[in-house]
């Protein structure tokens, strides 16, 4: 062979070597991605979370809830609607004593309206007329015990001296231990009101209380307990599931929704006293 002729079949054989190195180093790149994109999908499928589980999971279906909600009003001295810081002290921590659930409003909606309980022991504190004593008494008390408790707010007195303003209920409920629900917007007797006026006490402190507190507030506490057939329909008409009364027994899911019975606790109660307003 020629050497000029050698020359041409080298060169044509280096050529043939690098097209085919070139074409493994294209497929060894396209191999690369799949196993990476099979990878990254194993990934994915292996942090995939798991659907939450309902908080009301492992809640008790019984023939009818037995539901004492306790009513209290200042935290304080003075009158017959003041109970004494003390003494508040002393039945919360009977409450935490005997192993009593403390239920927020979520929860006592949904217990009177499904018939399922989370214990056998349960109870829901509430306190009317959101005076400021009950951020600066009651809250701490809750607070230390790990306990819950529902405010009726008078949404028209939140700039009122001694009530409580919207920055404490805003502050109060984002610490889980509060929640507020409807006590009209001037704690006027609705029973003396005309339907129309009724509806707009009880739609007004709704939507204040939805839009500043971004919630559905799903209570309506009536103002001395005074309501007749029309509060019932203004009630139903503002979006409202349940009503509190100051009818004295234990609320069941038996109850009218819109007539709840209550147990008012009283300042110099004893302890024996207060045990029985549970049963």
């Amino acid at each position: 062979m020629h050497f000029r002729g050698f020359k041409h079949f080298v060169g044509f054989g280096l050529l043939t070597l690098l097209i085919v190195g070139l074409a493994g180093c294209r497929s060894g790149s396209s191999d690369s991605k799949t196993t990476s994109s099979t990878t990254s999908s194993k990934k994915v499928t292996r942090t995939a979370t798991k659907p939450k589980k309902s908080p009301y999971a492992d809640w008790k279906t019984v023939k009818t809830v037995k539901l004492p909600i306790l009513m209290y009003h200042s935290i304080s001295s003075g009158n017959a609607l003041k109970v004494p810081a003390t003494e508040f002290k002393a039945e919360m921590a009977y409450l935490k004593q005997q192993h009593y659930r403390t239920l927020t409003t979520t929860e006592a909606v949904y217990a009177l309206s499904h018939h399922r309980i989370p214990q056998q022991k349960i109870v829901w504190v509430t306190l009317d007329d959101s005076y400021t004593d009950n951020k600066t008494a009651a809250w701490p008390i809750l607070k230390a015990n790990h306990q819950h408790a529902t405010i009726n707010f008078i949404t028209g007195f939140a700039t009122h001296p001694n009530h409580l303003t919207l920055a404490d209920a805003q502050k109060m409920a984002a610490s889980g231990v509060i929640d507020f629900q409807s006590h009209t917007v001037r704690h006027l007797d609705l029973n003396e009101l005309s339907y129309a006026d009724q509806l707009k006490e009880l739609t007004e402190s709704k939507r204040w209380l939805d839009q500043n507190l971004h919630q559905k507030t799903p209570v309506i506490c009536y103002p001395a307990g005074r309501a007749n057939a029309a509060t019932t329909r203004a009630a139903k008409k503002a979006g409202y599931k349940y009503a509190l009364s100051t009818a004295p027994g234990i609320a069941t899911s038996e109850t009218d929704p819109y007539n709840l019975t209550r147990q008012r606790v009283t300042p110099g109660m004893s302890l024996e006293t207060f045990a029985g307003l549970l049963k």
